[in-house]
């Protein structure tokens, strides 16, 4: 196999100033790739901000012989969103790869998380990634090439306790990779989500003892791949930490049939239960219109 490289293309991966963003970009960087290096610099709350964390990486990178160009915008605004993805046009031309790695945590059990909590993760977890990513979609359909990545967490996709902002937001971003990868599909537009598991500045005093384990650069092998154009993987979602690395996926069962005509009543759902959640005959649907041809094939009989 060849060696997966990056020559002439454009990488934008916000958060970028340290933890996972960090080696992202000079992984990407080092195999050629022109990286904007987003961060604001704030605390791990989202407050405050410098620009002393993009510019750091990218004088690694110039170091090491890449390129790279700093921004600050915050990802929370459309219009910083907007600028993320100007920094990336006005200095190389285009946006081919789109990493939407920033986040913040404001963990608080559900009954006492503030309206503010969550709102301040949604802005920077989920609308994030949508003002950052809508911009960028709209120069990979005009260059007929791009890839997508989305960071979301087990704590969306499984639950954990005293994540209900931060899980929601998490689950958003798959939702938003299920969509993009739909409405890229016909312009090579390819989108795909990790669940990254690794020690930051975000989770070093939430993993305990294990966190020595836990190196970012285990996550960045597979965000490098998914990224790459060797890739023709879209729709799919990954749980990497550790050295692990695995396929996470919605299936839908083929569940219980009454028929279009048949008067059902909550007793016979009580009654079909055990076939309506049986898992064996699961399909893994593309899109929703995977799920309406099993609606289908019920009412054909």
């Amino acid at each position: 196999m060849s060696d997966i490289r990056f020559d002439g293309r454009v990488a934008v991966i916000t958060g970028a100033g340290g933890g996972l963003g960090r080696t992202y970009a000079l992984e990407l960087a080092s195999r050629g790739a022109q990286v904007v290096v987003n961060d604001l610099g704030g605390a791990a709350d989202g407050t405050g901000g410098a620009t002393s964390a993009a510019d750091a990486v990218v004088q690694e990178i110039e170091a090491a012989g890449g390129t790279a160009v700093a921004n600050y915008d915050s990802v929370s605004t459309p219009e910083g969103g907007e600028g993320v993805i100007q920094t990336a046009i006005d200095n190389f031309g285009k946006a081919d790869i789109v990493i939407n790695n920033a986040g913040i945590l404001r963990d608080k059990s559900f009954a006492k998380l503030a309206p503010a909590d969550l709102e301040a993760v949604i802005d920077v977890h989920l609308k994030g990634a949508f003002y950052v990513s809508q911009p960028a979609f709209r120069v990979m359909k005009e260059n007929g090439f791009g890839r997508f990545l989305f960071t979301a967490s087990a704590a969306g996709v499984f639950g954990n306790f005293g994540q209900s902002n931060y899980g929601a937001a998490k689950m958003g971003l798959v939702g938003l990779m299920n969509v993009l990868s739909v409405e890229g599909a016909r312009s090579g537009i390819q989108a795909n989500t990790i669940m990254p598991i690794a020690n930051t500045r975000l989770t070093q005093d939430l993993l305990g003892p294990i966190a020595e384990k836990l190196a970012p650069e285990c996550v960045t092998p597979l965000v490098t791949y998914l990224v790459s154009e060797q890739c023709e993987l879209t729709h799919e979602l990954f749980s990497v930490g550790g050295g692990r690395y695995a396929r996470v996926f919605v299936g839908l069962a083929q569940g219980w049939n009454a028929g279009p005509d048949t008067a059902v009543s909550a007793e016979d759902i009580a009654a079909n239960l055990d076939t309506i959640r049986e898992q064996e005959g699961y399909i893994v649907p593309a899109s929703i219109g995977d799920e309406m041809g099993l609606i289908a094939s019920g009412l054909n009989g």
